[in-house]
């Protein structure tokens, strides 16, 4: 078997002392954070498409690296070989989970019956390649965007065949996820919008892709499968609006279904991005309806209004997206993907290793610093103080709901109103740069 990465060894955690591009200077799998290892607060996982599928291409431009791996014009041989240079790449790396959509694992065939014939040959050697190296899958889900017949959405399409093809499509992505031992399964509605309401009938899309998610757990259930379901939510592109926009849009959708007892979300900072939100909004809004499943870590870029999926190097950011998983008690069964790719200039292989190591130090910084300011408990004693006028007398008759117009009014009517406390936004900003800066 060919080896992909001869240059590289398996990556060691060194110390930030240490000047080695090919090792970790903070991620430190075995280092003990509170009641955990930084490996099962981080639970990082690598992502089969934008790794090992993806060759540098964007909408102006062919493709700018020639993976080795997925050079054979034989599609079996070619998803075999991408399978080895994966776990080969996984391994070297030190991660735990891979995530992947069904396309990622093989490409697509003339019909839906010879591409199942060909993921099951492939699945063989994923399920030999995991046995051997001991790394899992987090979560699978299938590619509902890509092909043509999807441009006008899949569970939402105008085309009951379509809608077929992918209830079909994601009956078998769900029995290969049970067979690989997924954890969690992702809805990501790509394509679940619209362009234009002249031409759409709402009503009808939003039943059918409720009534498309029902039946999805009804064949989990079916089959044994017992991971979380997660919802991905993308506000746009590629569709000028994606039905799952945010977390608050998404759960609105899910409790008017009933479907909100089946699904967490697994929520992306460059998709919050997309939204007009931050990262940390986003999480704390899962967080605090119980509803957090799982991140995809990257980032994207303010200057450009478009899904970049940078690799996520902003400390600052990951600190603020950590202090939420530690309020949360942790992440798993999800875990922090790396739903990111390399810029098209960093062609070469070995630009893979470099990408990642950068994304998990900076997480693993963001660990360890949010760990730090919960534990010294800074924010939540601001927080705290600032809100401290509803632990007492009229307050708290407010927050226990034993109060009313009425009473309210005759509280303050003739009172002097003073202003709020300060809310001291650069004072706390500051006081997290102080935590990075040491």
């Amino acid at each position: 078997m060919a080896e992909y990465f001869k240059e590289v060894k398996k990556i060691s955690f060194k110390g930030k002392e240490s000047k080695d591009p090919l090792a970790f200077h903070y991620y430190n799998p075995e280092e003990k954070i509170g009641d955990k290892t930084m490996e099962e607060h981080l639970r990082f996982s690598v992502a089969y498409w934008h790794t090992f599928a993806a060759e540098g291409r964007d909408m102006f431009g062919v493709e700018s690296a020639a993976r080795p791996w997925n050079s054979f014009s034989d599609p079996l041989d070619r998803a075999l070989t991408r399978c080895d240079a994966a776990f080969e790449f996984m391994s070297k790396l030190g991660v735990k989970y891979f995530c992947t959509h069904d396309r990622d694992l093989v490409d697509e065939q003339e019909t839906l019956r010879e591409t199942n014939k060909l993921l099951d040959k492939v699945i063989e050697h994923v399920k030999e390649k995991m046995e051997e190296t001991g790394i899992k899958l987090l979560w699978g889900t299938a590619n509902l965007f890509t092909h043509p017949r999807f441009m006008q959405g899949a569970a939402t399409s105008c085309d009951a065949d379509i809608y077929a093809y992918a209830a079909a499509q994601v009956k078998k992505a769900l029995e290969i996820t049970k067979e690989l031992g997924g954890e969690n399964y992702v809805f990501w509605g790509g394509r679940e919008g619209y362009e234009t309401l002249l031409n759409t009938n709402m009503e009808l899309e939003l039943n059918n892709l409720a009534n498309f998610l029902h039946m999805a757990v009804d064949y989990a259930k079916q089959i044994g499968f017992n991971g979380q379901f997660l919802i991905e939510p993308k506000p746009k592109e590629p569709t000028k609006h994606q039905y799952d926009f945010d977390v608050a849009n998404s759960y609105a959708f899910l409790q008017k279904y009933d479907l909100d007892k089946y699904f967490k979300f697994n929520i992306e900072a460059n998709h919050a991005t997309l939204a007009g939100h931050t990262f940390q909004h986003e999480l704390r809004y899962a967080r605090i309806n119980n509803i957090l499943g799982s991140l995809d870590a990257n980032m994207g870029d303010l200057l450009l209004g478009w899904d970049t999926d940078q690799f996520p190097t902003n400390v600052f950011e990951n600190v603020l997206a950590m202090y939420e998983i530690l309020k949360n008690g942790g992440i798993a069964p999800g875990g922090l993907n790396f739903d990111s790719h390399v810029r098209r200039p960093s062609y070469e292989d070995i630009d893979l290793f470099y990408a990642h190591i950068a994304g998990m130090d900076a997480f693993a910084l963001g660990l360890k610093l949010a760990n730090k300011i919960l534990e010294d408990k800074v924010l939540d004693e601001f927080v705290e103080k600032r809100y401290n006028t509803f632990n007492s007398g009229v307050g708290k008759k407010i927050v226990d709901e034993e109060t009313n117009f009425e009473e309210l009014e005759s509280y303050i009517i003739d009172k002097k109103v003073s202003l709020p406390k300060s809310g001291r936004q650069e004072y706390l900003e500051n006081l997290v740069n102080r935590y990075i800066f040491g």
